[in-house]
């Protein structure tokens, strides 16, 4: 009787028999939100046999293609959400670089910004809400404090709503856009225009806007302005670098494997090459002190090994002929001659890195959800202002 043969196919092969599957990791730029992520992932995956997982902290997408979609198309998908896009090389299976805050750059000029508007709005918010301390002509000289902060200090939130904007869309930095712009350019007609000019007035906490045809003047709302971009320069500033400290793991994963390797030529001569040209069947020398380039088999010498970054055991292990090295591992003492079995991407190492930055790329089905809510959470808050506008001027009757 015949033995019945079966074979299990992944499921890949299934629904895409041709083969024709990769991935493609992405850097993105000028995400600033969870909407951001939502609408780059949303746009993404619209191209026919595009899977996106977009990470925030990390400003990468990765994307499975399954077809004829190219990484220009997957580029110009990003472009047209209103975001720069770029191919990260594949050549180590990884980003060869850190990716979680390119550009150093940022975060000083998020402190800059934070600074400036921090040491204005203490001032604005403190003559703003103690009437006892509203001297004559407060209010020119609390403006003249705000404006610098909703212009210089706020404007990446300006630039970035604007930038949704010509795309179609809208963002958190929407709404800071908006409640900035508002509070203040009705402040600025109520000081100019409304009567909030008049030296000598003050200005008392109150919970409803007082009535004008009671003789009061209209409010103002400069602290406010100043106080929200405060709050949020804060919160990007300690953003940017804690997105430096969570791409630390990658950066100590980039860091653990060999840059160079010593081949030995069948002539029996040492040549120092890149560890990224190494092929299989290719014997290397290892000296002491040096990480070993590939995974491969020993096949003269013997040498204590520190393989701490693999096992965790810090007390070297002994290798000799026969035994088989992994890369990234240091050889202590003693040199070794080792025929790679397993090179470049298919090292340990290198699997390593690809599965802590499959890691870092998954989202807790939580952070999914907070994606989809922000994709509709700046749509229905600004529907909700403009519903609660009309319902106040009809029942007001006052514009």
């Amino acid at each position: 009787m015949r033995p019945e043969i079966t074979r299990s196919f992944p499921l890949s092969e299934i629904t895409n028999p041709s083969g024709n599957q990769r991935s493609v990791d992405l850097a993105i730029t000028g995400m600033t939100c969870a909407a951001c992520v939502a609408r780059v992932e949303k746009k993404l995956n619209k191209l026919p046999g595009v899977t996106a997982n977009v990470n925030l902290a990390m400003e990468t997408a990765r994307v499975n293609v399954t077809g004829d979609t190219s990484d220009a198309d997957l580029i110009a998908r990003v472009e047209n959400a209103g975001y720069g896009a770029r191919v990260l090389p594949a050549s180590s299976g990884i980003p060869t670089r850190d990716t979680s805050d390119p550009q150093t750059a940022r975060a000083a000029n998020l402190r800059r910004r934070f600074l400036l508007a921090l040491g204005c709005s203490i001032p604005v918010m403190v003559i703003s809400m103690v009437p006892a301390w509203q001297f004559v002509g407060w209010q020119w000289v609390v403006a003249a404090l705000a404006l610098p902060v909703v212009t210089w200090a706020a404007w990446p939130f300006h630039r970035a709503a604007a930038t949704a904007a010509r795309h179609g869309s809208s963002t958190m930095d929407t709404l800071v856009s908006l409640g900035v712009i508002a509070a203040t350019t009705w402040s600025l007609w109520a000081l100019i225009f409304g009567g909030a000019g008049k030296l000598g007035m003050t200005m008392d906490m109150t919970f409803m806007p007082r009535a004008h045809h009671d003789g009061a003047v209209p409010e103002l709302y400069f602290e406010a302005a100043t106080m929200v971009t405060t709050f949020l320069l804060a919160g990007r500033w300690a953003e940017s670098r804690s997105r430096h400290r969570a791409g630390q793991a990658l950066r100590e994963v980039l860091a653990l494997g060999a840059k160079t390797a010593t081949r030995i030529n069948p002539d029996g001569s040492e040549m120092e090459v890149a560890a990224d040209q190494l092929r299989i069947g290719d014997t290397v020398l290892v000296r002491p002190g040096e990480k070993i380039p590939c995974d491969g088999t020993i096949t003269t010498g013997h040498a204590a090994v520190d393989e701490s970054m693999v096992s965790g055991e810090s007390i070297p292990v002994d290798k000799a002929s026969g035994d088989q090295a992994i890369a990234g591992t240091i050889a202590l003492t003693g040199a070794l001659h080792i025929t790679a079995t397993r090179v470049g991407n298919d090292t340990t190492v290198a699997h390593i890195g690809k599965l802590v930055a499959e890691a870092q790329a998954e989202k807790a089905p939580i952070q999914r959800l907070a994606d989809r809510v922000a994709s509709v959470f700046v749509p229905i808050v600004v529907a909700l202002a403009l519903l609660t506008f009309s319902a106040w001027w009809l029942l007001g009757g006052e514009l």
